[in-house]
């Protein structure tokens, strides 16, 4: 048992720290408790399986030496450090607005698939009972799959982060040419009125003076005609003036 025990904690112990690595940035100040909780959660679930096995194999109600006992045992430790693990990971993603909080579940389900697979390419190197695990390079395998696991699982989260970040600089963009947009519509549309306006007046100006002329043009006309001169000749004279 010792051997699977020391198996689940090289490969977490090199997981956690390359995903706290790479998401450094993303969890920023919460990043610097992602590898503490998830060590907790194992030493949590290390505990919660002694006391649920423990009883089951002194009664003999599971035998950690035979099929299909050790598979469901597997199957309880498995769902045990799953809930552990996913709770401490939401409980660190929950407190960032662009980190998904589904990562916590896909992390942990890859991790155990990801050990489960180890663990099934090396039963012969590890052991039910007896000491640490057999052989340097068994520990090895696990060191190294830790690794590559933690800095997948990390980079694609690194990248959905990086991606999200991209789409909401592009809509904040939008955002502030849209208004951008709408101010010189606006200013555009204040400069035509008042433009509207001014040639309004002007006109309404040109017209009066029209009318102020014409009536002017008929009292001198009314005028003349009153002291005996023809408003023709009237005429005629200012032309000559104005030539």
């Amino acid at each position: 048992m010792l051997d699977y025990v020391s198996a689940a904690m090289a490969f977490y112990v090199t997981m956690l720290p390359v995903q706290e690595w790479i998401l450094e940035f993303r969890l920023g100040y919460l990043g610097r408790y992602w590898s503490l909780i998830g060590v907790a959660g194992l030493l949590i679930g290390f505990l919660l399986c002694a006391l649920i096995f423990t009883p089951l194999i002194i009664n003999m109600a599971l035998d950690p030496f035979r099929y299909p006992d050790h598979v469901v045992m597997s199957a309880i430790a498995a769902v045990i450090f799953g809930a552990i693990l996913w709770l401490g990971q939401w409980l660190v993603l929950r407190q960032t607005e662009i980190t998904p909080r589904i990562f916590a579940l896909i992390n942990t389900v890859v991790g155990i698939f990801v050990f489960s697979v180890l663990v099934w390419l090396n039963q012969k190197s590890l052991e039910l009972s007896g000491g640490p695990i057999q052989g340097w390079k068994t520990g090895l395998i696990f060191l190294v799959g830790g690794a590559v696991t933690g800095a997948a699982t990390g980079k694609a989260l690194d990248f959905y982060c990086w991606r999200i970040e991209q789409r909401l600089i592009r809509i904040e963009k939008e955002r502030v040419d849209q208004e951008t947009q709408e101010r010189e519509r606006l200013k555009q549309e204040k400069f035509e009125k008042a433009k509207l306006e001014q040639e309004a007046m002007e006109a309404e100006i040109a017209e009066r003076k029209r009318i102020q002329r014409e009536a002017a043009q008929e009292e001198e006309r009314l005028w003349y005609e009153k002291h005996g001169k023809d408003y023709a000749d009237y005429e005629y004279e200012e032309e000559e003036e104005e030539e």
